[in-house]
């Protein structure tokens, strides 16, 4: 019979591993689709209830997992509401970006943005926490960078989408990082601060005529109520496949998500994608293996 403790061990990975399932899942696949059920609603409004939900939806959480301390605890502190605050811009922009890119037919550049993520994380873990690149980390980002290089010469400008989500969100994390409060209370600040901004424009769309909500469309009322949920689960989620499994399953996992949303735009939405995308596509991919298995050597060497 097995050890107890490797019983236990064993079914804290699987529930690690679903819970990661289930956030990239959702992330690739399933967040896409709602949001393009979203199309004929202004990116604005769409960002502005995503805020507003979302702040409702973790709000319960705090109650429910019974972290109200914690979140007061996160809410007496300056240089938490600061670093807080900076990060909840940070988020809005990469949300906003992310609505408008899907229902403007960009997903194949979505889906770049967030290869691209990961090797920028280490360019900025350099530049801003005094952390050393490993030989393989240097050629993985080098490769990177060629990649976005072949996609700008071939059509004649960046692909700034694709930049813009990597650096928001990139950002996003070094700010969290640095902010020592749990994922689910950090969160829920991030949504309160935005809130009275969200609110004050949907304010004004109902006092302009332009609101796109509660006109009589129950089905669209309901898919933008979702949005709380499809906004904060998957965050929670990763969280919680964080709390089980090592950083290199973890690092393993991410890039389903990035898979699904291409294989959204080109196979479900048509999207352009030419040989000139595969060759620069397979070159971040090269790199993210490079990358992938230098982490997973570095994990292994300090066991």
């Amino acid at each position: 019979m097995e050890p107890e403790h490797d019983v236990a061990e064993a079914r804290r990975t699987r529930a690690g591993v679903l819970y990661a399932l289930a956030a990239f899942f959702m992330w690739g696949l399933v967040v896409p689709l709602h949001f393009k059920l979203l199309s004929s609603i202004p990116p604005l409004q769409i960002l502005a209830h995503r805020i507003v939900w979302a702040s409702l939806f973790a709000l319960g959480l705090i109650f429910v997992f019974r972290q109200r301390e914690k979140l007061v605890e996160a809410l007496s502190s300056s240089r938490h509401l600061l670093l807080l605050g900076v990060s909840a811009g940070l988020v809005a922009i990469n949300w906003l970006i992310y609505i408008w890119a899907v229902n403007s037919g960009h997903l194949v550049q979505t889906s770049l943005g967030y290869f691209i993520n990961p090797l920028l994380n280490v360019v900025l873990g350099v530049l801003f926490l005094r952390e050393r690149l490993r030989p393989a980390q240097v050629a993985a980002c080098l490769l990177a960078g060629a990649g976005v290089l072949v996609l700008g010469v071939s059509s004649g400008e960046m692909p700034w989408v694709a930049l813009a989500l990597a650096c928001s969100f990139g950002f996003y994390g070094l700010v969290r990082k640095i902010v020592p409060v749990p994922p689910l209370v950090g969160f829920c600040i991030e949504s309160l601060l935005l809130t009275p901004l969200a609110l004050g424009y949907l304010a004004v769309t109902f006092a302009d005529g332009s609101a796109a909500a509660f006109q009589g469309h129950a089905g669209l009322d309901l898919l933008l109520v979702l949005t709380g949920f499809s906004t904060a689960a998957p965050l929670i989620w990763f969280a919680a496949a964080a709390h089980r499994l090592k950083l290199s399953t973890i690092g393993l996992l991410q890039y389903l998500a990035p898979s699904g949303q291409l294989a959204l735009g080109v196979l479900v939405y048509g999207e352009a994608f030419g040989w000139v995308d595969a060759i620069a596509f397979g070159l971040i991919w090269i790199a993210l293996a490079i990358y992938t298995m230098s982490a997973l050597r570095s994990a292994s060497d300090k066991r």
